[in-house]
């Protein structure tokens, strides 16, 4: 599993790449996480808003932080 978090940083940014560290270490699973900020990479990939998640290549999230629990949703396939 490949998750991307996309952002230039900001707090907001980091705030959901440490829940999805967190969701993760729940889940128990093995997932590649990658920090895109660079700004024309993240509009090529669709992304319109900041910050965002794309699981697999699927744009799971734009413009704003989520829930443990909402990644834990996303990375167990509910």
């Amino acid at each position: 599993m490949r998750i991307e978090v996309l952002g230039p940083g900001c707090q907001k940014c980091q705030l959901l790449a440490k829940h999805v560290e967190q969701a993760i270490a729940e889940a128990g699973v093995k997932a590649e996480v990658v920090k895109v900020q660079d700004m024309f990479e993240i509009a090529g990939r669709g992304v319109n808003r900041t910050p965002a998640i794309i699981i697999d290549d699927v744009i799971k999230l734009q413009g704003r932080v989520a829930t443990v629990q909402e990644i834990l949703g996303w990375i167990s396939g509910q």
